[in-house]
């Protein structure tokens, strides 16, 4: 069995993290524990609310992980950890990761 049950080039699900890849600059990794996840929330993207966002932010409660494929995506997930700032995840497949969250961290998928 795979140590991940989902992996792309910028996210991967662990059994027991989420790792954002180029979430810290220059190409550091975030790994945040599913039990620091207290809400995910899936937002729909246009250019003018994350979709044109390489890489920061311009909303400092947001935090986009570096997805240079974001525009060419229409979905965002918002992981809510407690604290000020939020990341903001750009999976290939959305729904598969969010599946994945809501299953480890026992959370309800909000809209």
């Amino acid at each position: 069995m795979s140590s991940s049950s989902y992996r792309d080039r910028w996210i991967e699900c662990t059994p027991d993290a989420v790792r954002i890849r180029g979430y810290y600059f220059p190409w550091g990794t975030k790994t945040v524990p599913y039990r620091s996840i207290r809400a995910i929330r899936q937002v729909t993207m246009a250019p003018a609310n994350g979709q044109a966002r390489l890489w920061g932010t311009a909303n400092p409660r947001y935090w986009a992980s570096l997805d240079p494929g974001r525009a060419g995506k229409d979905t965002a997930l918002v992981l809510d950890l407690g604290k000020f700032v939020r990341p903001f995840i750009t999976p290939d497949d959305p729904a598969a990761v969010a599946a994945l969250i809501c299953d480890r961290a026992d959370l309800v998928l909000s809209r």
